[in-house]
């Protein structure tokens, strides 16, 4: 059982070092820049997904003000690089603070509600970011938007003067980003939030601060969406209101679906996946989410961990078999530690 845990390591780390180079050389595979900017958007999408899924995937708070908190990065960013000429290194960085500070402040108050209560908290915490950014003419240019947010400045000799330059900073934070994801999923930080995730009460009876935690995930989470969206506002150069409503908050909340909640693959393959299938459904605009709603809706009832969770079961039915075939022994040891990571931890848990 160690030899074929060990192999299927090996060939894990090999995908991973795969799918490196592969991203390392999607420059010189893309057909245009119009394919290179899909990508591009895909990434920063996924970064922002990646934070909805600390908060939702890790300890199970649904906040659907998740586009609230990547356009108070993109506007932080925007503004201060626009309207005052700052540096586009200390306005991302002030970004990120600021929809961490403002996600810890109105974490107070959203946290002291549970289930579809924090919901509609967050729903209406969206929205008033919305209003704000929409109705403030005089910082954030209103409907009319900020026009002009310049690329950022070259760090020594590298310079970030085009799509190609914007691509590797992107991927340079999106890989950052799964690496901090997997070291808190791995964390006892990590298991903190699970345990609340599968049950709050038995969780502090087990001697865990659920609101402290609760808290730090939510600060997390909207710190890692300002750094997604300070990312978006520098590549795509203009910044509207409609990025910040509600509906951008759905669309994240999709493409986490669609992936799989609480994996560490899913919010990568449900941004760039549904990010392509919208982009290939632009001359349908009006319909689109009506053509993948029934999609999303198959996958919930008949995927409910995602497309991510669709690999993890097939790789650890092949795992079960292979430690089957080879003794009995190692083939009935074998059978646990092949379901999913949750199982093992809600029964621990629960």
């Amino acid at each position: 059982m160690g030899a074929l845990t060990g192999f299927r390591n090996h060939w894990k780390k090999l995908g991973l070092v795969a799918l490196l180079v592969v991203a390392l050389l999607v420059p010189l595979i893309a057909p245009n820049d119009y394919v290179l900017g899909v990508v591009i958007l895909a990434f920063v999408w996924a970064i922002a997904t990646y934070g909805l899924n600390v908060l939702l995937g890790y300890t199970g708070q649904l906040t659907l003000a998740h586009a609230g908190f990547f356009g108070i990065g993109a506007y932080t960013v925007g503004v201060l690089t626009v309207n005052y000429g700052f540096p586009f290194w200390p306005s991302l960085l002030l970004g990120v603070v600021l929809a961490s500070v403002l996600g810890y402040l109105i974490g107070i108050f959203a946290l002291r509600t549970r289930d579809e209560y924090f919901a509609i908290f967050t729903l209406g915490v969206g929205f008033v970011i919305f209003l704000v950014i929409d109705n403030w003419e005089s910082l954030t240019g209103g409907p009319r938007g900020l026009i002009g947010v310049p690329y950022p400045e070259p760090i020594g000799p590298i310079s970030f003067d085009g799509p190609v330059a914007i691509y590797y900073l992107v991927l340079f934070f999106l890989i950052l980003t799964i690496y901090v994801s997997a070291a808190i999923a791995r964390s006892l930080l990590g298991r903190t939030f699970m345990a609340i995730r599968n049950s709050e009460e038995l969780a502090a009876s087990m001697g865990i601060n659920v609101g402290r935690n609760k808290q730090l995930a939510f600060t997390i989470s909207t710190a890692i969406a300002g750094l997604a969206g300070g990312l978006y506002s520098t590549y795509i150069g203009f910044l509207g209101p409609a990025v910040v409503n509600v509906p951008s908050s759905f669309e994240v909340l999709m493409y986490l679906l669609v992936g799989g909640m609480g994996s560490l693959s899913g919010p990568l393959v449900g941004a760039i996946l549904v990010t392509f299938l919208f982009q290939s459904l632009q001359e349908f605009e009006a319909y689109r989410l009506v053509i993948l709603g029934p999609v999303v809706i198959l996958i919930i009832i008949f995927f409910p961990r995602g497309l991510a969770g669709i690999w993890q079961s097939l790789a650890a039915r092949l795992s079960s078999g292979r430690g089957t075939s080879e003794s009995g022994e190692e083939g009935t040891a074998a059978g646990p530690a092949s379901e999913s990571p949750e199982s093992p931890k809600k029964e621990e848990v629960g």
